[in-house]
């Protein structure tokens, strides 16, 4: 028998006692109903650390408001590190969770985070934030379940300020640093600030973010000394460029990818593949139930210049976007020296 729990009848600030109240009278085996104003698995993974108990839960849809998920209650972990799978999350959801739940963490606490893709840029931002303490192993890579656990080896460096997150480039690879900042960059709010860390004036940064958000950022060096440049870049308002890109109408569209149905894991997945049978003049039409808008920045910021997304409908449950390649495609494919200096 499952048991329902509305936390909307307690204050925000009163899930957490009140969760664990109940979970504290369960046992292995039983199953729940929790229906919150806010996403709740801080709350869950910080249970599983405290109690040494192993819980398993599921949201019923990425983005819906408010909150319902399907929670069981495992056995006892005996000291390893709890689960937390966020592949039924939206992207931005599951980096908010993560960020939260890694400042929870005390020196040696952990988890297992069981994603669809390689979070790597997760540890990038983690890093970057809190300094060398992120232990970061893999248990398993591919297949659309990749799961790593993340243990925080020692007491952060993070400090407390306006920016809702930070990327030290120093310590990422040069060929990951673009596509990561991207990336993260469409998942932060509007009003947001992203800090980066670079060795100097990171100028290609500065002209991609022009061409790609034309004036819909702002862009403030905040300290610049030898090896050290500091920069703030806030989020306005997104312009057209980030929903319509010129050439998506004369693209031939050879299916209707409706991926409603799917489990949210399997979603990219099942989008990624199908651009990649893409030819160069070709497309499709994604169907989804929310906006996708945080693919729309990964594909931007990993796929090309050949890359085309055009939205045909904006609907409460239905958004339909022209996703292709046009004809630069083939050429796009062919490798280029790069003259700019390197960042």
């Amino acid at each position: 028998m499952t048991t329902e729990i509305d936390l909307r009848e307690q204050p925000v600030d009163e899930y957490r006692t009140y969760l664990f109240e109940v979970l504290n009278d369960a046992g292995a085996g039983d199953t729940f109903e929790i229906v919150a104003e806010e996403d709740v698995d801080p709350y869950l993974v910080r249970y599983q650390l405290e109690h040494d108990r192993a819980l398993e839960w599921e949201y019923d849809h990425p983005d819906a408001e408010p909150r319902k998920l399907q929670l069981s209650v495992g056995d006892l972990l005996d000291g390893e590190f709890g689960t937390i799978d966020v592949r039924d999350l939206k992207p931005q959801r599951r980096h908010e969770a993560l960020l939260e739940i890694f400042n929870g963490l005390d020196a040696s606490e952990g988890f297992v985070l069981v994603n669809d893709h390689d979070p790597k840029p997760l540890y990038h931002e983690l890093s970057s934030m809190h300094g060398d303490v992120v232990g970061w192993e893999y248990e398993n890579k591919g297949d659309g379940e990749w799961r790593v656990e993340i243990e925080k080896t020692g007491e952060s460096e993070a400090e407390d300020g306006d920016v809702v997150t930070s990327y030290d480039v120093r310590k990422i690879p040069k060929q990951e640093r673009h596509p990561t900042i991207h990336h993260r960059y469409g998942m932060i709010p509007e009003g947001g600030t992203m800090e980066i860390i670079a060795p100097h004036e990171p100028r290609p940064l500065r002209q991609e973010f022009q061409q790609k958000y034309s004036d819909s950022f702002e862009w403030e060096i905040v300290d610049q000394k030898p090896g050290e440049c500091r920069v703030h870049i806030t989020k306005r308002g997104e312009t057209d460029n980030a929903e319509t890109d010129d050439g998506s109408t004369s693209l031939e569209i050879i299916e209707e990818l409706d991926v409603r149905d799917l489990p949210p894991a399997q979603r990219h997945e099942k989008i990624f593949d199908s651009y990649a049978d893409l030819t160069g003049g070709e497309g499709f039409v994604l169907v989804n139930d929310h906006d996708p808008k945080p693919l729309y920045h990964q594909f931007d910021a990993e796929a090309g210049p050949e890359f085309r997304w055009e939205y045909r409908k904006k609907e409460p449950g239905e958004f339909r976007v022209l996703i292709g390649k046009t004809e630069t495609a083939a050429a796009a494919s062919e490798p280029t020296e790069s003259s700019g200096p390197p960042f």
